[in-house]
């Protein structure tokens, strides 16, 4: 699956911006979305082929998001990847309950900014991190 278009869902201003600046220089088409009502109503009414995810979001978290776009029964996002940027180690419990249903999940306070967030550079390492077949993210 080639990734073009993105839906970032994130309420902190300057990671966001980060985020859309710096993935939109490398090319890609970047959604931005600051809570978590409007950033699940996106993902319901448009295909993206990858969803960044913060847990800890206003109006709805992270994992309710999840909930209701993947569940045991239900695939809202067939064809999209799902990825969780948080700031905050789930304990062990709720990481494995948040696996199954995603494609990636990283620590932001584990990734230096420059490489979390780094355009190409940083597309191309969640690529091969998670898997996500892109031949235009590779060197």
């Amino acid at each position: 699956m080639a990734i073009k278009t993105i839906l970032c869902i994130e309420d902190d201003r300057f990671i966001g911006e980060m985020y859309v600046r710096s993935l939109e220089r490398a090319g890609y088409t970047v959604t931005w979305m600051v809570d978590g009502n409007d950033g699940l109503v996106a993902a319901r009414n448009q295909s993206y082929d990858l969803i960044i995810l913060d847990l800890m979001l206003p109006e709805q978290r992270g994992d309710q998001i999840l909930d209701a776009l993947r569940n045991g029964e239900t695939d809202l996002v067939p064809n999209s990847k799902i990825l969780i940027m948080t700031n905050f180690e789930q304990d062990d419990q709720s990481k494995s309950q948040l696996l199954p249903r995603i494609d990636g999940y990283l620590i932001k306070a584990d990734n230096h900014a420059s490489e979390t967030v780094g355009g190409d550079r940083a597309a191309r390492r969640l690529a091969q991190e998670h898997g996500f077949q892109n031949k235009s993210l590779q060197y």
